[in-house]
Parts: structure tokens; sequence; C-alpha cells
């Protein structure tokens, strides 16, 4: 069985290499890596997602086996950060996968909810939310640990009540790195990340971007940059951005509202003009190559619970950029666009 895996993954990136023109004795060896913003981790430019519809598969039906075995198979493939939360219910997959690898060899990402039953947390439910989460990972430390989905009316808190305990935590060697994700379907203008970055304390942020709504480039990337603060991308591939009929519907509530020149399409509901050859082999795959060649954006994070899927998903990470003619008519069609996620 293990036999039959490796050899149609050798033939699936031996494909790859032939599209990009990389000698098929390289491919097995082709992931790329960046540094993380200022925390100076070397991380694979993807990220394994253990939230989304799929919950690395447990959304959708998958055994804990499988699961598992997916995440062996994403750093098998090089990956070697992958994204978690206590809200996504996958952390004790990951921590049982994990096991297979040198801990120092594996970044984790983790995220603490911020409230329950309606109410703000207290700074000592949030240590104790740590503390499961490392049990549960089978860790004695997270790389970055995140508070999640914080809300524009929610960040004074956070930032009084909760950013302190998180600071002791990382002196204590429980954390190492302190990040916060936006509510992204939500905050789709990214009201509370433009607040965050005006302070020092965060060393990763987690921000939704796709070329749906490229308005992070502007209003959170150019501050990150600046500040060398790492960049986590996720909703680069939602529901809008699976397949040609989502995005058709999207298409057609921008046309109703006024937001998009249906003139620069060839075909009034498609992006036809992205998947000729040359270009992009599928929607998918140029939403991900949009996200993954941005230049504020470190790591590309998603989802899968299908092994095929992760390895298609890898393969359209690695390859290069989308033409500059194709960017520059996403900027002209989306390059206004606030108000959507792609979710």
């Amino acid at each position: 069985m293990l036999a039959n895996y490796w050899n149609s993954l050798v033939k699936t990136l031996k494909i790859t290499s032939q599209r990009q023109n990389i000698p098929s004795s390289e491919v097995l060896n082709q992931m790329q890596y960046t540094t993380l913003g200022r925390t100076g981790l070397k991380v694979s430019v993807m990220g394994l997602g253990g939230g989304g519809y799929s919950r690395l598969g447990q959304g959708t039906g998958k055994s804990k086996a499988e699961s598992i075995a997916l995440v062996r198979q994403a750093l098998e493939l090089g990956i070697n950060i992958i994204d978690t939360a206590e809200a996504y219910r996958t952390e004790k997959i990951i921590g049982k996968a994990i096991k297979s690898v040198k801990r120092e060899d594996v970044v984790i990402s983790t995220k603490k909810t911020i409230s329950y039953k309606g109410e703000l947390i207290k700074p000592r439910q949030l240590v104790w939310g740590l503390e499961k989460s490392l049990w549960r990972l089978g860790t004695s430390y997270v790389d970055i640990y995140h508070l999640h989905g914080v809300k524009m009316n929610e960040y004074d808190y956070v930032l009084q009540e909760l950013v302190p305990v998180l600071l002791k935590l990382r002196n204590a060697g429980k954390i190492r790195f302190i990040g916060i994700t936006e509510p992204f379907s939500k905050d789709t203008s990214h009201q509370m990340l433009q607040r965050a970055v005006q302070d020092d304390c965060w060393d990763v942020i987690m921000a939704g971007f796709n070329f749906l709504n490229q308005s992070a480039r502007e209003r959170v990337f150019a501050q990150t940059s600046s500040k060398n603060i790492g960049v986590l991308g996720m909703f680069a591939v939602r529901k809008a951005l699976s397949n040609p009929q989502n995005l058709q519907q999207v298409i057609q509530d921008l046309r109703a509202h006024s937001l998009i020149d249906v003139n620069l399409l060839e075909n009034e509901e498609t992006l036809d003009f992205l998947l000729r050859e040359g270009s992009a082999e599928t929607l998918t795959d140029a939403a991900y190559r949009y996200c993954r060649h941005e230049p504020g954006v470190n790591v590309v994070l998603f989802g899968t619970g299908n092994p095929e899927h992760l390895k298609a998903n890898v393969a359209s990470l690695l390859r290069p950029s989308l033409p500059e003619a194709d960017l520059l008519k996403l900027k002209q069609l989306f390059g206004n666009i606030d108000g959507i996620s792609g979710a």
C-alpha cells in the first residue's frame, strides 16, 4: 500500500515537473521555504490547516487514522507548518501525527477562542486553554499561539487583559511567538488587523486574502512588511473559488451591485482568461498561485481531508506566479472589492 502511494506521488510530481521543466530527479526536493517575519522560523511556503470545512477529513467522514495519515503525508511532502485551533477539534490528531518527526522539525500554530458563552474570557481561562492545547498536541510548547477571530470591539480588551498573559507564557517557554487572527468572513475590510498592526506585540498575524478581496495588500501587508510581522494567509480557496459555478454566482452578485466591470470579461460571468494555455490549469490552481506569490504573504494555508487534493494543492503552490497580464486583469476586476470573503 505504501509502495502504491509512493509510486502515485512520484508520478504526480513528475507530471508537475514536466509542466515546469523541472528535472524529475529534483521534484521530491522542491518544497520551497521562507522566513516567517521576525520569528526567524524557517517555514514551508504552504501550511496545512486543521480547520475549514474539512477539518483534515473529520468534517467529511474520514476516520482519525486517515486524518493522521494525511498530516504525515503533508510532512513527507516537506510541509513543516501546521495550523489548528481548540475550536477545530483536530489538535489531538495533529499531536499524534507529529510524533513521527522530531518536535523541532515542525512548526505548530494553534489558537484560543476569546469568548465563551457570549463573554470574553478571563486571563486564567487563557492559561487553561493553552495548557489543554498543549496536552492535546502532546507537546510542552507551541511555536505560535494566536488569539482567534478577534473582533474590532474586542481588541482593546485583548490588548489590555490578555496580551500581558501571553507575554508571561512566552517568558515561561510555553509559547514561542504570539499571534492574532481576524474573523475574515465578518471583517472583510480588516478593521481589527488595521488596528492590531499598529502595536508591537504581534509576531504573527493571520489574514484573509484572495483575488476576490485583495484589500489586505494595502491595508495590512504594507504595515506587516515594514514591521517584519509574519503573515499566514487564509481563504485562498473557499466556496467562491472552489468551482466555476460558485464563482459565477459571486460575479452575478457583484454585477447586481455595480461593483465589477463586466466589460473586462471575455464571458460575462466566468474568468476563462485564467485558464488558457500557459496560465492556470483550474480555478483552484489559479487561486492558490495568486496568493502564493503575493509579496505580503509568507505562508498560504489550505485545508483538505483528501490525499489527492493534498498533492494537487502542493503542486499548485509550487508553480510559478500567474502571468502579469492575468494579475493586472484580476486587479482591474476585483481590486476595489472589500465586502466579500469568498467563504
